[in-house]
């Protein structure tokens, strides 16, 4: 024996899957269902016999079977205008109750669209609509029916027209919960999509920052010290040597930094990313020192007491008085020198960078800032720090930055 449990369940998925694309079809399958029920109900008298009831012993005049196809059929217009078709239903029922009908048939249009009225409203107009409804058919089905006011006939219609406001209601309220729950899912989705996508421009600015940082620094360098090599190869070739030295030290020093930035590109199956660790204030000098190789003469001031900054903040620190004193090298002449202090005051960190370069001649344009600046200010904004960068009076230009110590995402010493 074979099972046919699988074949009906996919025979009726398909079917619901038909009138869900094509609901006109649906409206119009379930008018005809109602307009057979009707008329069915007609042929039947419940109280035929001593038995039970009995089918053919009364015959519908053609005046009601006129009424119940106007009932069915307006029944396709259902979802289009739901309180207009159960108007017209409830009319119709009550014009045929009052001509002798038995209730239970005739209701069954009404009944069918305030199903329809209640999974398309709110809940108070669901219970207004379906008590007037229940009040007006049962009141006529017990005045003018042709059984006794307390026959089940009459308490029916409370029955059904109960259960068709109760159904509705409980339909709307599913369909709106699902709606509610989908409505949340593709908020979520939108969510996390807004929130990757905020994550990857800041970790794409992070890089570019980074990047400028590192190049613009090392090349600055390599350029100043290919220039004293080219100048001094044909006179001093100990000075040009030594220059080259220093060349070929910072662009390995840039092959180094730029190598654990890319790292961070890597994806889970590339080679590992180096493992060194991030550039801090505790390598200061050593950035001095390249920068005083190049020519530019840096004095350092400490006032931190040599306690360490989280990650993050010290990174920035680095960066700021490494990308500061590039562009003292850059724009303040040849015979600028540079102060850096670095002062720990309170649960902030203070990073200062002077220069005594050439004063701007008031024929000159104004500096732009460019990349270097705006990558601070980021920087600096990224911890809700400040940043201070402009001309000194009498020559020169100061940057100083304010960083908190405590980071944005709770870490501190």
């Amino acid at each position: 024996m074979t099972s046919t449990g699988p074949a009906t369940g996919s025979l009726f998925a398909r079917l619901r899957d038909r009138f869900r694309a094509h609901p006109l079809a649906f409206d119009a399958t379930l008018a005809f269902g109602a307009l057979v029920c009707m008329i069915a109900g007609s042929f039947t008298d419940p109280h035929g016999s001593g038995t039970g009831p009995s089918f053919g012993d009364q015959v519908p005049d053609v005046t009601s079977v006129l009424i119940m196809v106007a009932g069915a059929s307006v029944l396709v217009l259902r979802r289009r205008y739901p309180f207009r078709v159960l108007c017209f239903t409830g009319t119709m029922s009550l014009f045929e109750l009052a001509g002798d009908t038995r209730p239970a048939t005739i209701a069954m249009s009404a009944v069918v669209a305030l199903y329809t009225v209640a999974s398309r409203t709110d809940r108070p107009t669901t219970w207004r609509v379906g008590l007037a409804t229940m009040a007006a058919l049962t009141v006529a089905a017990m005045a003018f029916g042709p059984t006794p006011w307390y026959a089940q006939e009459n308490l029916g219609i409370i029955a059904w027209t109960g259960m068709a406001a109760a159904a509705g209601d409980a339909v709307r309220s599913r369909r709106a919960f699902v709606d509610a729950i989908r409505e949340r899912a593709e908020r979520a989705e939108r969510t996390r999509e807004e929130e990757a996508g905020r994550r990857v421009a800041e970790e794409r600015l992070r890089i570019a920052r980074d990047l400028h940082d590192v190049v613009a620094h090392h090349i600055a360098l390599v350029n100043v010290q290919a220039g004293v090599a080219a100048h001094v190869m044909d006179k001093r070739p100990d000075q040009a040597k030594e220059a080259l030295a220093h060349v070929r030290e910072a662009s390995r020093s840039a092959l180094d930094e730029l190598r654990a930035t890319v790292g961070l590109l890597r994806q889970s199956g590339d080679p590992e990313a180096p493992t060194e660790p991030a550039p801090g204030l505790a390598v200061l000098d050593g950035l001095l020192d390249t920068f005083r190789k190049a020519g530019l003469p840096v004095a350092l001031a400490r006032a931190d007491g040599d306690k360490p900054l989280p990650a993050t903040v010290d990174l920035a620190a680095y960066r700021i008085v490494q990308e500061a004193l590039t562009n003292v090298r850059k724009h303040a002449g040849p015979d600028a020198k540079a102060e850096v202090s670095v002062v720990r005051v309170g649960r902030t960190v203070e990073i200062t960078v002077l220069d005594n370069g050439t004063p701007r001649a008031a024929s000159d344009p104004a500096p732009t800032g460019g990349h270097g600046l705006l990558g601070m200010r980021e920087r600096v904004g990224a911890f809700g720090g400040t940043l201070t960068a402009a001309p000194r009076y009498g020559g020169g230009f100061r940057v100083q930055a304010i960083l908190p110590v405590t980071s944005r995402t709770g870490e501190d010493t």
